[in-house]
């Protein structure tokens, strides 16, 4: 009976074990369940937040972009590194020959004489000197390339500044044709609504209709258009400003009409005597007559003056040390640098005629872009003093007309087409007097006041 008794609590204690077993395995399971659950729905109640990707605006006015383009433009930086080799080279024609050591052995072997009777050190230091003022010509010459090199970077910031301006005022006309479209097309879906519910009530025929949302269609088409000449002219203008094509520009120079009435003698005085490119010819012809001295120079040869030291054996003649100082001068009968001076006087009259093609050209840009920018301002002013307000005026009375019955749709159309086109035209009769202002300073080398 005992027996059965243990037997009974021993299996008794071993079921109530493996439930306590089971009971904290399930416990388990329920937690994480629990903590699955709950981390679902807060995921569930609090999504992940992703902030939206804002482009960086660029503001700029004019002078800000040509200080930006001055800063950044790789074209720029690659003309300033010509300035630093010139300067280069400058330094290379300041600089003296370098001295030439030279060390030797010497021995008699005659009368049984043998190298460590009579062997000895021999030790000489030669330099050269230049003569009828060479190295000054060199240094002349250099820094004439210097200047020139300097006046060809001028020059190269000068033709990109044009470049930029021109490309900053693309964008400005393409955004003023661009709220132009706009106008127009929102101006034409006004009328189109109307016209849609006079239709519906037989006030009109559906021809009238048919013209007007056709009209709609080619004014939203012109507003594609606008947009896609600004996202090019903004491309253009990014590249030479080295931005990133995410960098969203915004221009607050407006395109304004300002009269400019300068005086042409003047003008073309000034850009002779500033332009970088007569500049830089000039200090070429001077560097081309530097090197024709130069050259000339080379007909007097240099000498070469060394001086030396020579120690010989302890078995040697009673004249052990000696002391050399030795001359070199070449002699020249045959090479008096005949044709280097033919090469630098060829030089000379080819910088001559550079400088005096460069001087008629100049003359001839000044006057052309004169003469232009006077033809433009004529037609701006000639926009001014009352087409453009009469293209708009005429329109708006027209389509007052057309409202009342006393117009036809034909007139309607025509009127906008006509405000839209003198209006399109007096935009780009703008830009091309701001253009052609822009091409009178680049032609004279430096702004224009009035």
């Amino acid at each position: 009976m005992y027996d059965d008794m243990f037997h009974y609590r021993d299996g008794l204690s071993a079921g109530l074990r493996t439930l306590s077993q089971a009971c904290r395995a399930w416990l388990v399971i329920g937690l994480l369940g629990l903590l699955l659950i709950g981390g679902g729905s807060a995921e569930a109640s609090e999504p992940v937040r992703t902030e939206p990707f804002a482009p960086p605006v660029v503001r700029l006015n004019l002078s800000e972009a040509m200080a930006l383009f001055l800063k950044q433009n790789l074209d720029v930086l690659i003309a300033k590194y010509g300035i630093e080799s010139s300067k280069g080279q400058q330094i290379t024609a300041r600089l003296f020959p370098n001295p030439v050591a030279q060390i030797g052995s010497v021995a008699s072997f005659t009368q049984g004489n043998t190298l460590a009777k009579t062997g000895g050190l021999m030790m000489q230091v030669q330099q050269l000197f230049e003569l009828a003022g060479k190295r000054g010509y060199r240094i002349e010459s250099a820094g004439f390339g210097v200047q020139s090199t300097e006046a060809d970077f001028e020059d190269a910031v000068r033709q990109l500044g044009f470049t930029i301006k021109d490309a900053y005022y693309r964008v400005l006309m393409a955004q003023r044709r661009l709220a132009l479209a706009e106008e127009n097309r929102d101006r034409f879906a006004r009328i189109l609504d109307v016209n849609t519910i006079r239709f519906k009530k037989g006030y009109i025929a559906e021809v009238d209709l048919i013209r007007i949302r056709l009209q709609v269609v080619d004014f939203h088409a012109q507003v594609i258009e606008a947009i896609q000449e600004g996202e090019s002219a903004r491309a253009d203008l990014r590249q030479l400003l080295r931005l990133s094509p995410a960098s969203k520009l915004e221009l607050t120079t407006e395109m304004d009409y300002r009269r400019v009435d300068p005086d042409m003698g003047r003008l073309r005085s000034v850009a002779l005597e500033v332009r970088p490119d007569i500049k830089s010819r000039r200090a070429a012809l001077m560097q081309r007559e530097s090197d024709l001295k130069l050259a000339k120079a080379f007909r007097v040869p240099d000498v070469t003056i060394g001086a030396g030291y020579s120690v010989q054996g302890p078995r040697g003649p009673d004249n052990q040390q000696m002391g050399i100082l030795s001359l070199g001068v070449p002699l020249p009968l045959f090479n008096r640098n005949q044709g280097g001076i033919v090469q630098a006087e060829v030089g000379v009259q080819s910088a001559q005629a550079e400088l005096d093609r460069t001087v008629n050209q100049v003359e001839n840009q000044v006057d052309v872009a004169y003469r232009n920018l006077l033809q433009s301002r004529r037609l701006v002013e000639a926009y001014l003093a009352g087409v453009l307000d009469d293209a708009r005026s005429t329109f708006t009375i027209v389509e007052r007309a057309y409202e009342r019955g006393g117009a036809t749709i034909l007139d309607l159309l025509d009127a906008a087409r006509t405000s839209r086109t003198i209006q399109q035209n007096f935009i780009e009769a703008l830009f091309s007097y701001q253009r052609n202002l822009f091409q009178l300073e680049s032609s004279v080398g430096q702004e224009i006041r009035s």
